[in-house]
């Protein structure tokens, strides 16, 4: 009987994260398209994910998303300057990632910043969060 409970358990919270997550992204890219953004594509997420910029403030280093979350979404990663381990990105192993917009935002703004070198366009997010959605 504690078996069939705990797998029930298990079930239920991975429905729910699920439900959570495309809630939160649902949100976001709504947000995102009142803004006056257009579509959204996941293979444009993909490329600025895999995409080397160059930043001032990197001094001539380049950085691209891979550089500390890897190629695979699915992997732990390891920040580049501080060597701290990134949980993966890909919702579908961390059930904890996109469940808060709060959150989202705040690592949209430092990412993009630290990456990019400034602040990510809502077309922009809106075609990762797309890109992450469809991994």
């Amino acid at each position: 009987m504690k078996k069939s409970v705990i797998i029930f358990s298990l079930i239920t919270l991975f429905l729910f994260g699920n439900a959570v997550f495309a809630t939160v992204v649902d949100e976001l890219i709504k947000g995102y398209q009142e803004t006056g953004a257009g579509n959204f594509d996941a293979s444009r997420g993909e490329a600025m994910w895999n995409k080397p910029f160059s930043d001032a403030k990197a001094a001539g280093k380049i950085r691209s998303c891979t550089s500390c979350h890897t190629a695979n979404i699915a992997d732990t990663g390891k920040h580049v300057t501080t060597g701290k381990l990134i949980k993966p990105m890909s919702p579908s192993v961390n059930n904890s990632r996109l469940t808060d917009p709060k959150k989202v935002e705040k690592w949209f703004l430092r990412n993009c910043k630290w990456t990019v070198g400034r602040e990510c366009t809502p077309q922009e997010k809106g075609d990762f969060l797309i890109f992450l959605r469809s991994k």
